[in-house]
């Protein structure tokens, strides 16, 4: 698909006129018309506008010409999974596990690897060659080869770590003592909780990086528990496999 034919569609899904859409990026109907009928494509700041207006990235407002993959993972990249800046605009260089409203969630290419080889194993790679193809790949990525100029000096891991002390110092009866925190995005562990009422209440947003970590629970082999936190809050909980009949054992705002 191509940038006109992208662009329709985006404006038409969103019940935008061409003189609607041309107010909010600040242009004329006439270049909205020009773009839609491949005689022109729109600006650099205009893109930036279209694609916070749009929710999708530079890339994809160009129809796709290359393939994105996370610069600190190597993960392959769509706009679903795609970082943020701290203004809430995407940043396409890395994905919500990477890189996360500005900020850098590793400081140890060892963790990621560690993290990562978790995920990739299965019945056609061991994880013996996953971690292989990590510590061969991670060194030709960006982030690491510029690891000096773009971290923050091990600021974050320093929260991260003042984090884990807190979750730790609540002695949840049950629960391992957490050693690592990890990236993760909220669309794929916000779990909802049943409330004494019948009703069901979430506490995250699909669309922010938290930090957190499952742990097996000691008092029942079939169920884990769930460690989640940010600056603001930590949340506890339980679940069976695949987050089935979750419960809330704590929420403390921080």
């Amino acid at each position: 698909m191509n940038t006109k034919n992208v662009l329709w569609e985006l404006r038409t899904k969103n019940g935008l006129s061409q003189d609607e859409l041309a107010e909010k990026v600040f242009v004329t109907r006439q270049a909205v018309s020009r773009w839609e009928n491949g005689e022109t494509v729109p600006s650099t700041d205009t893109l930036k506008l279209l694609s916070r207006l749009f929710n999708v990235s530079i890339n994809t407002l160009l129809g796709a010409p290359r393939q994105l993959i996370c610069q600190c993972c190597g993960m392959p990249l769509d706009d679903a999974i795609i970082g943020r800046n701290q203004d809430g605009t995407l940043n396409e260089d890395y994905c919500k596990w990477c890189y996360a409203d500005g900020t850098y969630t590793y400081s140890s290419m060892d963790e990621l690897i560690d993290v990562c080889v978790k995920h990739m194993a299965n019945e056609s790679i061991s994880e013996q060659q996953a971690r292989a193809y990590m510590e061969q790949m991670l060194p030709t990525l960006d982030y690491w080869k510029r690891y000096e100029e773009l971290s923050d000096n091990g600021q974050f891991e320093v929260f991260k770590q003042q984090l884990i002390q807190e979750i730790n110092d609540l002695q949840i009866e049950g629960m391992p003592k957490v050693e690592h925190l990890n990236a993760l995005v909220g669309r794929y562990v916000n779990l909802a909780y049943r409330l004494p009422s019948g009703a069901t209440v979430k506490f995250l947003d699909d669309q922010t990086t938290y930090l957190g970590t499952q742990l097996e629970a000691a008092f029942d082999a079939s169920r884990c528990f769930g460690v989640l936190a940010n600056m603001d809050f930590i949340l506890i909980c339980t679940y069976e496999a695949e987050g089935a009949n979750p419960e809330l054992v704590l929420y403390k705002k921080r």
